[in-house]
């Protein structure tokens, strides 16, 4: 067993893992927290993306040793309350969230590019959100979404 000392969604927390034990599995299966979902196992869907440290990664590929001090956001950590995050917001209003199941690991990937970048185009969108499939859609009402999110200073 590995200690390791990651925070996520400003809550410290100290664990004992298994080296080979994924982020992603630390995430749901030891805190609990099931917003952040598995879809491929392989990196390539995106459904597991988090914000580690800033930049979105996949948290089927990071083994949770590796995440030790650094800190997390996943997508309950957007909300305030029963406050949504402005992002949210936006895909809640415009029907950017389709069955769902994909929309927090795009939430978050764009929550990291409009970090970045407050009025991104829309080549820029599809940079950003280029490591998340959706299934259900065409993205339409997901770019719609960003656009909106973008608007309001959606950060």
């Amino acid at each position: 067993m590995k200690h390791i000392k990651i925070t996520v969604n400003d809550t410290t927390h100290e664990l004992h893992v298994k080296p080979w034990a994924t982020l992603l599995e630390v995430i749901r299966d030891d805190l609990g927290l099931t917003g952040t979902k598995e879809g491929c196992g392989l990196g390539e869907c995106g459904a597991c993306t988090v914000i580690m440290d800033g930049n979105t990664v996949n948290a089927c590929l990071v083994l949770a040793p590796e995440a030790d001090g650094k800190e997390i956001t996943t997508i309950e950590g957007l909300a305030q309350g029963d406050t949504l995050h402005p992002i949210q917001e936006a895909f809640r209003e415009r029907g950017g969230l389709q069955c769902g199941f994909c929309t927090p690991g795009i939430i978050l990937s764009t929550k990291a590019l409009l970090d970045e970048n407050s009025n991104p185009t829309d080549d820029q969108i599809r940079r950003g959100i280029a490591g998340n499939f959706c299934r259900c859609t065409g993205y339409t009402k997901i770019f719609e979404s960003i656009k909106a999110a973008a608007q309001r200073g959606g950060k």
